[in-house]
């Protein structure tokens, strides 16, 4: 929802109004929309785009050198008006002509066409490319019906470039409708946007499912279908998009494509990128050329959680208007030359340090440590669920996740070592250096210092025994204690870790095996860990939050102890 407005009905104004007063270098307000602070030359064709507010950056955000001379913008979701158009266009008319260039939608067109008689019966030439790349809203042989939504831009650029380099307004507007004609764009919506002073969505998409085609104001899509997965969103928009090919692209299988994806409100930059690695890789498998891709907001919805992807199909020049620099409050592309700029190697892979192999004995040991971690990682992955619930009490809720990337990393790591005949010593440093590389953090980086310990105390050649296994954890423990400056009492692993510790310590010292010693200590550790409920928070984040986190046990001390209790069902069978 909309959290801060004044009232709902000025809201388009006063957000122009701030706007511009937060660039003030770059664009200037006149009555119905934004200019550039920059004059055209004597005698240039302009382009005039515009539509609705509620969808920044579009439309004022693209005003600015190399882009749009200037934007008419509207009530919140309604065209500006044929007035508000001529204000603008006037403001920026510099003799050569207009071009209005706006997404196809119903007010849109008949508002601007309005400006457009006005100031053709002021002797100002004026041509019009309506944009239509949504390929959800009509078949490609209704084209001229399409919506037009992220694929402004390219055109938008295109058309602009064109003006700045003094072309004719006939070349700007052929230029343009070249452009119009090789864009394609799919979007999907996930939930529907609330306006200011509205308690409710304009439109609702039930949880889990996700809305093909949908308009970036509620216009319905296509059909609806359970959400997937981010790679297999990228799959699917590649595939509705590939088949809906330009058709002056003769050879699309060598091609030359700028690339958008573009957030349509609440889907942020993290998860823009995660979909958008998979839309490289199945974009260069099918022979393609990616041209400056461009990934983030362009249009949106306030907040609606979405996202389109864009195709824009590009012969030389139009390459050459796309990458071309442009300086806009909201798109910025430099023009920074860097054909005689050293470029840094990134094709050799990173060498991975030899595995040594490991005694008989040892390969006997890492064969057992290998199945310990693997059930480790079952019982995290079954429980990063409930921990993450408990980190969300006094923590940032991300011990669940961490815990499930570290020890999946320390799984695959202790498998290479177990291809690689190491000891018992190699493969849980291996594996605790993958931990901590792999999972980050604190929790990360605590748990590598764990395993490389054991490691260490363990070594390639012997048969660990018991008195091997607490020296481990007993160096781990003081390790732990000193860098992560953790200490008993603190409500964290170490209220695990030290009574554990002691526990092996103890029963080796008394001579027993390491499965009656691990036993003994399990069931220490276990008691440890509920007891952290009782305990306040004296270090890290949950510290602010003591008081909260009291009824609750740690829920690093916890997962400790669900590893612990895992290892010592893997000795059981031995």
């Amino acid at each position: 929802m909309t959290y801060l407005f004044n009232n709902p009905a000025k809201f388009a104004d006063e957000l122009i109004e701030g706007y511009v007063a937060a660039h003030r270098n770059q664009i200037h307000l006149v009555e119905g929309g934004v200019i550039r602070s920059h004059k055209a030359k004597p005698g240039q064709a302009v382009l005039v785009i515009g539509g609705g507010s509620g969808h920044y950056p579009a439309f004022g955000g693209f005003v600015g050198l190399g882009l749009a001379h200037g934007a008419a913008m509207g009530n919140v979701f309604a065209a500006p008006s044929a007035q508000q158009i001529c204000n603008v266009a006037q403001a920026v008319d510099a003799g050569g002509g207009i071009l209005f260039c706006y997404g196809n939608y119903a007010g849109d067109v008949l508002n601007f066409n309005q400006a457009q008689e006005r100031l053709c019966a002021m002797g100002i030439d004026v041509r019009t490319v309506v944009i239509t790349d949504d390929i959800a809203s009509a078949p490609l042989t209704e084209k001229n019906k399409r919506r037009g939504i992220a694929g402004t831009l390219p055109v938008f650029k295109a058309a602009a470039v064109a003006a700045d380099a003094e072309k004719s307004l006939d070349e700007v507007f052929r230029i343009a409708t070249d452009a119009n004609d090789r864009v394609r764009t799919l979007g999907v919506a996930f939930s529907g946007c609330t306006l200011p002073g509205a308690n409710t969505p304009l439109f609702e998409v039930a949880a889990g499912m996700m809305e093909v085609g949908m308009g970036i104001h509620g216009e319905p899509g296509l059909y609806r279908i359970n959400a997937p997965t981010a790679d297999g969103l990228a799959e699917m928009l590649i595939n509705q998009l590939l088949a809906d090919i330009p058709p002056v692209i003769l050879n699309p299988d060598a091609a030359r494509i700028g690339v958008i994806l573009n957030g349509l409100g609440t889907v942020k930059y993290e998860e823009l990128f995660v979909v958008y690695r998979q839309v490289d890789r199945l974009l260069s498998e099918r022979g393609l050329t990616i041209v400056q891709p461009v990934v983030g907001e362009l249009i949106t919805s306030f907040d609606m959680a979405g996202l389109s992807l864009t195709l824009f199909w590009m012969n030389d020049e139009l390459e050459q208007a796309w990458i071309a620099p442009a300086d806009t409050p909201a798109f910025y592309r430099s023009n920074i030359a860097h054909s005689n700029i050293d470029t840094v190697e990134t094709n050799s892979p990173r060498s991975k340090s030899s595995l040594e192999i490991g005694s008989t004995s040892s390969q006997s040991a890492a064969a057992i440590v290998f199945l310990a971690l693997k059930a480790a990682g079952k019982v995290i992955n079954e429980m990063s669920g409930e921990l993450g619930r408990l980190d969300t009490i006094a923590g940032d809720g991300d011990h669940g996740i961490g815990m499930q990337r570290g020890i999946t990393a320390a799984v695959a790591a202790a498998k290479e070592a177990r291809v690689a005949r190491t000891g018992a010593g190699t493969l849980l440093k291996a594996a605790g250096d993958a931990w901590s590389d792999r999972a980050g953090g604190t929790s990360g980086a605590l748990w590598g210092i764990i395993l490389r310990n054991l490691g260490a105390a363990l070594g390639d050649e012997i048969t660990p025994d018991a008195s091997a296994v607490a020296a481990g954890v007993a160096s781990a423990l003081h390790d732990v204690t000193n860098l992560g400056k953790a200490q008993l009492g603190d409500k964290t692993l170490v209220d695990v870790l030290h009574p554990f510790s002691a526990a092996l310590t103890m029963t080796a010292s008394q001579g027993l095996s390491i499965l009656d010693s691990w036993n003994v200590a399990t069931d220490i550790a276990h008691e440890a860990a509920q007891a952290t409920k009782n305990l306040r928070p004296r270090i890290g984040r949950a510290r602010p939050h003591a008081e909260q986190s009291l009824g609750t046990p740690d829920p690093g001390a916890i997962s400790m102890a669900l590893i612990i209790c895992a290892i010592k069902k893997i000795l059981n069978r031995f």
